[in-house]
């Protein structure tokens, strides 16, 4: 990410300054906004942190038209991405990650990182080439999310795969080929990895190769057609109910 990032909009910026894991230089409110609940708990937060908030013209927002940004902008420092080893270094027991191979669409990993922590996913590993990165859009669709999951950065996504298997964790690629349905596999007493593929050209047959299991959602008729995020969201949270059906989350 560039060095002076911007974020936009009441959720993503107050999401930003609870949990204090983003360096917030300056905040910028439209003198058009009308104080509500969030705006006012915006300027509480910055104000007993010592951060800069000053009310300008609307024209500030000019080169922001187009984005939901509700007339509120902040500076922030660039993400903290996780290094994989650091990750893998902790203790984990029934966890999850995400792994997404070339996502192109902002709003789609936005969305894929709201619904990754609404279900307790540990992390979710992006590739530095050829994806999407972490920029403005994705830290608004993501409300804020983006704050509370480690985001993990790689060269090589075949190469995190190897070495996830290596430290007991179990690959399931999504696929729309695939012979298993997403329900029929045992997520309990495991950690595992969930490759998504990117809109149009799924997953790699590389990936999809070094995969333990592959998956896919039933469709009732021939209209193949869910988004990423949203086929995220169906297999995650099948994942979720196992979970709680073997109280397996508390």
């Amino acid at each position: 990410m560039e060095e002076n990032e911007i974020i936009y909009g009441k959720n993503a910026i107050l999401e930003a300054l609870i949990s204090g894991e983003r360096e917030i230089n300056k905040i910028l409110i439209s003198k058009t906004v009308h104080s509500d609940t969030k705006i006012n708990k915006i300027k509480e937060i910055a104000k007993s942190n010592g951060i800069i908030f000053q009310f300008v013209a609307k024209e500030k927002f000019a080169e922001y038209e187009g984005v939901s940004h509700q007339g509120i902008i902040a500076q922030v420092s660039p993400i903290k991405y996780t290094e994989l080893d650091d990750f893998l270094s902790y203790p984990h027991e029934n966890d999850s990650l995400i792994i997404l191979d070339g996502i192109e669409d902002s709003h789609n990993l936005g969305a894929i990182i709201r619904t990754a922590v609404c279900a307790g996913v540990s992390g979710i590993i992006i590739p530095s080439r050829r994806s999407v990165q972490i920029n403005s859009i994705v830290e608004k669709t993501s409300a804020g999310a983006i704050n509370h999951i480690p985001i993990i950065k790689v060269n090589s996504l075949m190469n995190a795969v190897e070495k996830l298997k290596k430290s007991d964790w179990w690959i399931i690629a999504a696929d729309a080929n695939a012979k298993d349905n997403h329900y029929d596999v045992n997520y309990n007493d495991m950690n595992f990895a969930i490759i998504m593929g990117a809109e149009h050209a799924g997953v790699s047959k590389s990936l999809i190769k070094a995969s333990d299991f592959v998956v896919k959602i039933p469709m009732l008729k021939k209209f193949n057609s869910l988004n990423v995020s949203n086929a995220l969201a169906v297999i995650i949270y099948e994942t979720v109910r196992q979970k709680l059906t073997n109280n397996k989350i508390k």
